[in-house]
């Protein structure tokens, strides 16, 4: 592949922006490609390349590069009226109504423009309605660029994970492992009275895909109930991806006292939200003492994306279809692993499929999860498959962006850049796409 003007492109970049990238996980190596546009399930990049697209901008595009009629007539059509007011409009309620109506913890909803702005907001709640200041955290989660998240360590020893944070951003957060529930009753047992919230992804999704042992949410539910904490599922990536339109809470069977959204719930558009019981989301001003105002929440054209892309979904086999090519990708990639790297591990759920280059192979391959890792403690593999951050972070992850991600690319196939990002089927993709696919993984593993 000839990726000359995209290496002009970066140059440019490099002089003009830090690192050559508006976002950390865009930055490959030797250099990204410089998209032009994209087609259905594809991308095609400034030199004419095209690749079949798994990072689906990192979630928010369930429907692939191509809208469906109604979302792109409604947002054109909200275009048109003018980009925004200052000011209410009719489609923030019906965005709001809908989404009420479908997930198990939804009273109430504060719409924001981002995955960080909705958990720092959710923090910010957290703390304002239990008058306490501790926020437990995964360790190896992510919730956004948010001081009280970005840290790292254990409790009582721990830390921001970059310069910029003072040190004293980091006294009141509690980093558990995932998966531990030793370890999150020991926190509740020493900070019980302290603990505004525990934070959690539903499951681990930037971080290779880790998911949820037995119990361990209904664990966490329990101690929050408890010790008068709350419980915020942060579902920015697994909202309206996993489980539908009910998303993850509804497919574990876990109600949190808060969910913060992001990604597809702006139909593609910048967004993010807070939902939850209204007598807690009232906390907001101007209801409550809680401070949350923003410029852009709320935006029109954003609401009327998400509004249409849920509705869309609810109407149509979008669903079926997103799960079926997830589990086909999964299966076959566990094949092709199980012949050629027995001790890699495959990971997602619904339409979230990854591989993590795990070390250890378990003695039967042939009797491991076929369509991706589910913590079934009677799978052959379940002793050595990552049920934690750090698990996955132990994994063969250079050899991802040094040698496997370069491979796909090569071959036309654009996966995550690094080995923590989960990659997304979307309704623009096919069976010939997922083919194609599990061909360059059969020449690159």
């Amino acid at each position: 592949m000839n990726h000359e003007r995209s290496r002009g492109l970066y140059d440019r970049a490099l002089s003009v922006m830090p690192g050559g990238v508006n976002s950390s996980v865009r930055a490959t190596m030797p250099h990204p490609f410089f998209v032009e546009r994209g087609d259905g399930g594809h991308v095609i990049d400034a030199d004419g390349n095209r690749y079949v697209d798994w990072v689906m901008g990192y979630g928010p595009l369930l429907y692939g590069h191509d809208l469906p009629d109604p979302v792109e007539a409604a947002v054109q059509s909200h275009v048109a009226a003018g980009p925004m007011y200052g000011a209410p409009t009719e489609v923030e309620v019906e965005h709001a109504e809908f989404v009420a109506r479908h997930v198990p913890s939804v009273e109430s909803i504060r719409f924001v423009n981002s995955g960080t702005e909705a958990t720092v907001s959710a923090v910010r709640l957290a703390r304002g309605h239990t008058d306490r200041d501790k926020i437990v955290v995964m360790q190896g989660g992510y919730h956004g660029a948010q001081e009280s998240t970005l840290v790292e360590g254990s409790p009582g020893d721990a830390h921001p994970s970059t310069k910029g944070i003072p040190e004293a951003f980091a006294e009141h957060t509690l980093p558990i492992p995932f998966n531990d529930e030793a370890a999150a009753k020991e926190v509740f047992a020493e900070h019980g009275d302290e603990i505004a919230a525990v934070l959690v992804e539903p499951i681990l999704a930037n971080k290779g895909i880790v998911m949820p042992i037995e119990g361990y949410h209904e664990t966490l539910r329990d101690l929050c109930d408890d010790h008068g904490s709350l419980l915020i599922f942060d579902e920015v990536i697994t909202g309206f991806r996993v489980g539908g339109l009910g998303c993850a809470q509804s497919k574990f069977g876990v109600t949190p006292d808060v969910t913060t959204f992001g990604k597809i719930i702006g139909g593609g558009f910048p967004v993010g939200a807070i939902g939850g019981k209204a007598e807690i989301i009232e906390g907001f001003t101007p209801a409550g003492e809680v401070f949350q105002s923003g410029t852009f929440s709320g935006h029109p054209v954003t609401m009327a994306a998400g509004k249409a892309t849920l509705e869309y979904a609810a109407e149509n086999d979008v669903y079926e279809h997103v799960n079926r090519l997830g589990r086909q990708l999964r299966e076959g990639i566990a094949e092709i692993c199980a012949e050629r790297a027995p001790e890699y591990t495959v990971v997602g759920t619904d339409s979230m499929f990854k591989t993590i280059f795990t070390r250890e192979a378990p003695d039967d391959v042939d009797a491991c999860c076929p369509g991706g890792c589910r913590q079934d403690p009677d799978c052959a593999r379940y002793d050595a498959c990552p049920k934690t951050g750090a698990d996955v972070a132990a994994a063969a992850t250079d050899r991802w962006e040094r040698v496997f991600w370069q491979e796909m690319k090569d071959r036309g196939v654009f996966l995550t850049a690094n080995q923590f990002e989960c990659q997304f089927t979307s309704y623009a993709h096919t069976e010939a796409d997922v083919e194609r696919t599990l061909e360059a993984y059969r020449e690159a593993i």
